[in-house]
């Protein structure tokens, strides 16, 4: 072989090694899914792709041509602390003399934080001596005053904020105090604070949690943390307006028992853990079973050697498909209309499971790694769910 030969091999076999790479590249990102990245497991059905610009390509970043504009409403009279107008004494131009025009001024509203943000009062009981007993007393103070202590509310307030909704730590609270507020407080103070503040939204607290049981629709999870090395769980209650949780030692079906009772008559939405399932069965409650759970669950069926259940998982992947289908474009339609295209979908599901498990011969005999024991579970799953999911 010449020279000229080898140099020709050397580069067809470089541009074959690059066409290699970027196949492999573009089958990575096409294998992508929500088992290993994070993308949710409804985009691995399907989700409808987002329209393309006005011409036709790929938008810039930034407002799209043909957007709507949004401006930020100002701020009403009502809102203004203070008005600085601005005026001219003679034209910036010739020096001529000006009057004032018949055309609307110019507004330029400005928020900004003061040098020091909070106001510090000092509260003064004054002293006067009774000569009948011969003591001294003291006027008294308005009892929310005395009761707030060094922390007003508006402040404890925020405090609590800042820990509970912005999950800050008790270090960066006090930095916040320190450098934005001009305030210096310790640790163990915003410790006190938050608690008052637990203890003040107890009433409400215990209002939500009495008429959870009797909610229509509920979303419930459960997870696990530790405190002081103790294992502790944190359940989530989400109804349509609020959402209540509540820190346990146990994970078992009692901490629904306690909350929701015996007689809870709504749907509740979980996953398949088994608290929720002794809860289902026992107590005869409605529940709808997480989807992203159940498509996981399918999925797993098309990946087994069996032939038929293969040919089972893909059609149960089918039907949800088409659900899926109609939940992302819940936004094209009126709401009578998505709620017929979603018992639609529902019910063709509903029907896919149900008829195969109804056909499912007795696999008390099927060789060990066939796939169908798999099945037959997850066909009496669907049988015995079938009308909540």
């Amino acid at each position: 072989m010449d020279a000229r030969t080898e140099q020709a091999y050397q580069q067809r076999i470089a541009e074959l090694e690059q066409k290699v790479a970027e196949l492999t590249a573009q089958v990575a990102r096409l294998l992508k899914n929500s088992s290993n990245s994070s993308k949710p497991p409804s985009s691995d059905i399907v989700k409808p792709p987002k329209p393309p610009g006005p011409g036709g390509g790929k938008g810039h970043i930034g407002g799209q041509e043909g957007h709507p504009r949004h401006l930020r409403q100002p701020f009403a009279s009502e809102q203004i602390d203070r008005v600085d107008t601005y005026q001219l004494t003679e034209c910036p131009i010739c020096g001529g003399k000006v009057q004032p025009a018949t055309v609307p001024v110019q507004v330029l509203q400005q928020v900004e934080l003061l040098p020091r943000p909070v106001e510090v009062v000092e509260h003064r009981a004054v002293a006067c001596y009774c000569r009948r007993c011969g003591r001294v007393h003291y006027a008294p103070m308005p009892p929310q005053v005395e009761r707030s202590g060094l922390i007003g509310p508006e402040l404890t307030a925020l405090a609590a904020y800042l820990k509970g909704v912005c999950h800050a730590s008790f270090s960066t609270i006090r930095r916040f105090f320190r450098d934005v507020l001009k305030i210096t407080i310790s640790r163990g103070q915003l410790v006190n604070l938050t608690n008052k503040a637990t203890a003040a939204m107890d009433c409400a607290y215990q209002q939500l949690l009495a008429i959870l049981p009797g909610e229509a629709h509920l979303n419930v999870d459960e997870t696990g943390h530790k405190e002081k090395g103790k294992p502790l769980w944190t359940w989530c209650f989400r109804a349509e307006l609020y959402t209540l949780f509540k820190i346990d030692a146990s994970r078992g079906s009692e901490v629904l028992i306690e909350v929701l009772g015996r007689e809870f008559e709504g749907v509740l939405g979980c996953d398949y853990f088994s608290a929720y399932r002794k809860y289902m069965g026992d107590f005869h409650v409605a529940i709808q079973f997480c989807l992203a759970h159940l498509i996981r669950d399918v999925k797993f069926l098309t990946t087994l050697p069996d032939a038929v259940t293969r040919n089972y998982g893909q059609r149960v992947l089918e039907g949800l498909r088409n659900l899926f289908h109609v939940i992302h474009r819940q936004d094209t339609m009126d709401p009578a209309r998505f709620q017929r295209a979603l018992e639609k979908a529902r019910d063709e599901l509903i029907s896919t499971t149900w008829v195969v498990m109804a056909t499912t011969g007795d696999v008390s005999r099927q060789r060990p790694g066939s796939g169908r024991r798999p099945r037959r579970r997850w066909c009496r799953r669907g049988g015995r769910h079938r009308r909540v999911w």
